[in-house]
């Protein structure tokens, strides 16, 4: 089975944004600081962080002072209340700046359901590989990613493919001149030329001849997602892409009741070194697919910008006879993340 901790999106009692005092859902001010409720702005967040000592178990939101008490290893938290996300940084706990959210529109299992079939079914290879399997899991959480905005660029030292092959023609035209002439002076040992040649050819461009080398340039930007659950890892997308375009300021009143929203235990600085790492990958199998007998490759990595995504993700894992195929799909788009099995 799938395992992971999860909070459920539930309705709780107001708290004073001020004191932090526990309050009913109606009040207009404070019972134990006299501050008006109404006064302060859903949007109002510290812009200093809430520091906290080592020894403290649970901390208050810095948006709307609710208790929030993590659990062992969470570094993402998400308040049950206002659904600001706080992060556990090397300076404590606080908000964190940029926090998005994709809208849910792959809501009803029975779409769900007709993805996934057709996504099983593809191919010759795979016909009825859907009715053979048993479904054991289906479900639906937001799930956090770091998008993680990338900047690569990557110098490649290269062989010249144009000039190497016109290189070849030209000495294989020439061999060919001289294997003819060298046939033609004595009969009867006409083949003895045309294997000199060969064999003379074969030395000239054989592995150890280097061709003719060329450098380039190779720039990339990227927003790359990295899931922010250590649970997760095996489902790490290499260069899937969320309709960022789409995305919003998280709302919790926007994720409909009942369906989970995951806490993170990868920090923001461990995201951009997977990110680093995952740029370079790509850059390389680019590269290695763009260019012919690649020498020298360097790339260099910056990281231009960070933020803290929600996405709602299907999880789906079958049985076919005896083996196991998780499905990770993009609750936004209907696209696959991930799939393992397959």
């Amino acid at each position: 089975m799938l395992l992971f901790d999860y909070i459920e999106v539930k309705v709780i009692t107001l708290y004073c944004p001020k004191c932090g005092a526990q309050l009913p859902d109606d009040a207009v001010f404070c019972m134990k600081c006299g501050a008006r409720i109404s006064s302060f702005p859903a949007a109002q967040v510290p812009s200093t962080p809430v520091i906290a000592p080592l020894e403290a178990k649970a901390l208050r939101c810095p948006h709307c002072g609710a208790p929030i008490t993590p659990k062992f290893g969470e570094m993402v938290i998400s308040c049950e209340y206002c659904g600001t996300a706080v992060i556990l940084g090397n300076d404590g706990w606080k908000s964190i700046n940029k926090q998005t959210m994709l809208p849910l529109k792959l809501a009803e299992q029975d779409k769900v359901s007709a993805e996934i079939r057709s996504l099983m079914d593809r191919g010759l290879l795979h016909r009825h590989l859907y009715e053979d399997s048993k479904l054991e899991e289906l479900n639906l959480s937001y799930v956090p990613y770091w998008i993680v905005s990338v900047s690569a660029r990557t110098s490649i030292v290269a062989s010249d493919v144009a000039v190497q092959v016109g290189e070849i023609a030209t000495t294989a035209a020439l061999f060919g001149v001289m294997g003819s002439a060298m046939s033609s002076r004595r009969r009867g040992v006409g083949i003895a030329g045309p294997l000199l040649a060969g064999a003379m050819l074969g030395t000239m461009i054989g592995p150890g001849q280097a061709g003719a080398q060329r450098a380039y340039q190779m720039n990339n930007n990227y927003n790359l997602a990295i899931v922010a659950l250590k649970a997760f890892n095996e489902y790490q997308p290499k260069s899937y892409q969320f309709n960022l375009h789409e995305r919003m300021l998280f709302d919790v009143s926007k994720i409909p009741k009942g369906i989970k929203i995951l806490n993170g235990d990868v920090g923001e600085e461990v995201a951009k070194y997977q990110a680093k790492a995952i740029a370079e990958q790509l850059q390389s199998e680019k590269a290695h697919a763009q260019y012919h007998m690649i020498q020298q490759l360097h790339t260099d990595v910056d990281i231009t910008e960070t933020e803290l995504l929600y996405a709602p993700i299907w999880f789906a894992q079958y049985d076919h006879k005896g083996k196991k195929i998780i499905l990770v799909i993009d609750g936004n788009s209907g696209g696959i993340i991930n799939s393992i099995g397959l």
